[in-house]
C-alpha cells in the first residue's frame, strides 16, 4: 500500500496545541515523517503560554475560529451559507441529525454549538480537500467530526481514550461507531468495555493502538537506556539545580500529571508523609497545573512536608525530559472516579519508562498493561497511600530493583510502544479510509 493519499487528511482536534497531549502531536509528527499530509482543526484556540518544542516540527495547517465573537459569528454563518448552498441534501441531512441528537440528549445548547462549529470547519475542510478526517476524543470532536462528514461527503473516524470513553453514553457511542469507517482506543481495557456494549457486526470497527512514544527522545545518557538507569538514578539520584526542587542532594521522586482528582495525587503526598516519618531520605516534585494546586500546597504545609514535597507547575517537554533523568522513581497513583472517570494509559508513565526509570502506579484502567507488577514496575491499589509508600520506599532501597525494573521498562517500550511501530498501524487504517 501506498504511504501517502492524494488527499490531505485531516485532524479534528478539541484544543491545540496542549501540554497534556503529547500522545496526539507524537502521532501527528510520525504520521507527517512517513509522508502523510496532514491538516489540524482545533475547535478551540491554546489557553497555554507553554508550548512543547516539537509543536514547531508539524508542518500540518491548523485552523481555529476566529478569536473574537464578531468575527467568529460572521465566519460560522459563512460557513454555513456556503455548505447549505454547495450540498443542500447533506446540510440538511446533516441539521436533521443534530436536531434528533439535542432533542436526545438533553443538552441541545451542546449538540447546537457542535453544529455551528461542524458548518465552519465544512467549509475549511472543502477548501483544503481533505479526504479523511480523524478526530481524537469520542466527545465534542467526534460530534463535529460526523457532521463535517456528512456535510463534504468524506469519510470520518475517531479515538477514544479515556474520560471521553467512560462519560459518553453507551447509546452514543454505539451511533458514533457505527457511522465511523473505524475506531481506535489505546488500551485493551478499553478495548473490552467497547466490546461488551457494541454489536458484534461493529466489533472489527474497533482497534487497539497504543500510543507511541518517540524513544530517540527519551535516550538515557552514556547507554543508560539499555541497562534501564539514567546516571543520576544510577546514583541514588541527586539534581544538578534549576529545577524548583527541594533538598537537592536527595533521591528524586517524580510525578506528573494534570492536578486533577483522578491523578491522586493527594494519595502520592500522604505517602510522602509516611515515608518522612519513617525517616526515608527523599524529595519530591509534581509537575503539572490543574484547579487542585491551592488543596494540594494546603495538604503539603499540614503534613510539613515544605521542604519534602514542591509542586513545580506546568513545564515545556525539553526541561521535563531533563528532569526524568535526574529522578531515582517515578510515582503515579490514578483513581476512578465516582462519575466512572479515570486515565487510559497515562502517557508520563511510558515516558518515565523510555527514560530508563523504574515506576510505581496504581492497578486502574490500562495501566497494568503498561506496567506489569514486578516486571517493568510495581503496581498498588488506588486511593491506598501505605501500599504507595512502601513500593517507593522499597525502590528507593534497592538500586538493583531499581535497575531490573527499568531496564525491562525500557525494552518493553522498544517492544510494543515506539512511536514509529505504532504510528504505521494508525497511517495504514486511515489511508484505507481515505482510499488511498
Amino acid at each position: 500500500m501506498t504511504t501517502r493519499s492524494s488527499r490531505p487528511i485531516g485532524y479534528m482536534l478539541k484544543r491545540y496545541p496542549r501540554l497534556s497531549e503529547t500522545f496526539i502531536l507524537n502521532e501527528m509528527r510520525a504520521l507527517e515523517r512517513l509522508g502523510t499530509e496532514l491538516a489540524v482543526f482545533s475547535l478551540l484556540r491554546p489557553e497555554e503560554t507553554l508550548s512543547h518544542p516539537a509543536v514547531q516540527e508539524l508542518r500540518a495547517p491548523v485552523t481555529y475560529l476566529p478569536p473574537t465573537w464578531l468575527a467568529k459569528a460572521a465566519a460560522v454563518a459563512k460557513g454555513h451559507a456556503a455548505m447549505a448552498a454547495a450540498a443542500p441534501l447533506r446540510y440538511a441531512h446533516a441539521l436533521a441529525l443534530a436536531l434528533g441528537w439535542a432533542v436526545r440528549s438533553g443538552h441541545p445548547l451542546a449538540v447546537g454549538k457542535q453544529f455551528l462549529r461542524a458548518g465552519y470547519m465544512a467549509l475549511a475542510c472543502r477548501r483544503q480537500g481533505i479526504g479523511h478526517l480523524h478526530a481524537h476524543f469520542a466527545n465534542a470532536p467526534a460530534t463535529v467530526a460526523r457532521l463535517v462528514s456528512v456535510m463534504c461527503d468524506i469519510p470520518y473516524s475517531f479515538t477514544t481514550h479515556a474520560k471521553d470513553l467512560y462519560l459518553t453514553p453507551q447509546r452514543v457511542l454505539r451511533r458514533r461507531i457505527g457511522t465511523a469507517r473505524f475506531v481506535l482506543t489505546c488500551t485493551r481495557h478499553n478495548l473490552e468495555y467497547l466490546q461488551s456494549f457494541l454489536p458484534a457486526q461493529d466489533w472489527p470497527k474497533v482497534h487497539l493502538v497504543y500510543h507511541g512514544i518517540d524513544l530517540a527522545a527519551f535516550a538515557a545518557p552514556e547507554g543508560a537506556a539499555r541497562n534501564g538507569l539514567a546516571a543520576a538514578a544510577a546514583a541514588g539520584g541527586g539534581c544538578e539545580g534549576g529545577c524548583g526542587c527541594p533538598e537537592s542532594t536527595a533521591p528524586l521522586l517524580l510525578s506528573v500529571g494534570r492536578l486533577v482528582p483522578k491523578k491522586g495525587l493527594d494519595d502520592l503526598v500522604a505517602a510522602c508523609a509516611l515515608l518522612k516519618a519513617r525517616g526515608v531520605r527523599f524529595r519530591c516534585a509534581i509537575v503539572g497545573a490543574g484547579p487542585l494546586r491551592g488543596e494540594l500546597q494546603a495538604q503539603i504545609a499540614a503534613l510539613g512536608l515544605e521542604g519534602t514535597v514542591s509542586l513545580l507547575g506546568a513545564m515545556a517537554h525539553d526541561r521535563l525530559i531533563a528532569l526524568y533523568r535526574q529522578a531515582s522513581v517515578f510515582a503515579l497513583s490514578p483513581r476512578v472516579m465516582e462519575d466512572g472517570d479515570r486515565d487510559g494509559i497515562p502517557n508520563v508513565l511510558a515516558e518515565a519508562m523510555a527514560s530508563g526509570l523504574p515506576v510505581v502506579s496504581t492497578r486502574v484502567s490500562g495501566i497494568p498493561e503498561l506496567v506489569e507488577d514486578g516486571h517493568t514496575g510495581l503496581l498498588v491499589e488506588p486511593q491506598d497511600p501505605a501500599a504507595l509508600a512502601h513500593a517507593v520506599q522499597s525502590l528507593l532501597a534497592d538500586p538493583k530493583t531499581r535497575q531490573h525494573l527499568a531496564a525491562a521498562a525500557r525494552r518493553k517500550m522498544e517492544d510494543s510502544f515506539e512511536c514509529w511501530q505504532t504510528t504505521r498501524a494508525v497511517q495504514s487504517l486511515l489511508l484505507a479510509g481515505a482510499g488511498a
